[in-house]
């Protein structure tokens, strides 16, 4: 190849390269995140985590999340009639199972004992206190697999979203109050929380 040709080849490759280039740097650039996006996702979480705390802290949600190991009853949160206590398991002890009152179903009428499939308490190693927990520990505590029952956030969504213990206190039978918080609105909370990253107060 003579010189006059190698130099012709090596200016067109030149100018190619300066071209992709050019056509590069004039390519659209994703745009960054507003700088208040994060933030602004971190308040909504915090703000539906002021929503589940509240429907946790309701007598239905937190009689069968006490400090102690006694159940409790009624609107007033009272420890359980005949000293009924936790067990092991959460499923109550000798003769005073849950199950030996507590059937699948509500027995219809005032003063008799409520009921779903599975009715318990969590298992002695796992308490899960509801009872008198601030909202901030009570928040740290439920994004904890140590301390949740090892559920990841989605789980816990999934349990607050079918589990018919849960379910339960939305229709508890005649004579007790009902969650306040409309299920769906608890659900809607979860979500924001949970895609907001379980922020905590």
């Amino acid at each position: 190849m003579s010189p006059r040709a190698a130099s012709r080849l090596l200016g067109g490759a030149l100018a190619l390269t300066a071209l992709i280039a050019a056509c590069g740097s004039a390519a659209p650039k994703s745009e960054a995140a507003p700088a208040g996006a994060a933030s602004s996702q971190g308040q909504d979480a915090l703000a539906a985590w002021d929503v589940i705390y509240g429907v946790l802290q309701h007598p239905r949600c937190m009689n069968c999340h006490p400090a102690g190991d006694a159940p409790l009853q009624g609107d007033a949160s009272l420890p359980h009639a005949q000293n009924v206590q936790r067990g092991a398991d959460g499923q109550g002890l000798y003769a005073l199972r849950c199950d030996t009152c507590h059937a699948e179903q509500t027995v219809s009428g005032p003063h008799l004992p409520p009921g779903v499939k599975g009715w318990h308490l969590p298992p002695a190693s796992e308490k899960l206190v509801f009872e008198n927990r601030s909202s901030g520990a009570l928040c740290r505590q439920l994004k904890d697999p140590a301390q949740n029952g090892h559920l990841t956030p989605q789980q816990l969504y999934e349990h607050m979203d079918t589990e018919p213990l849960v379910l339960w206190g939305w229709n508890p039978g005649p004579g007790r109050t009902p969650v306040s918080t409309p299920h769906e609105e608890l659900m809607r909370a979860m979500r924001t929380w949970i895609d907001g990253g379980c922020s905590c107060p």
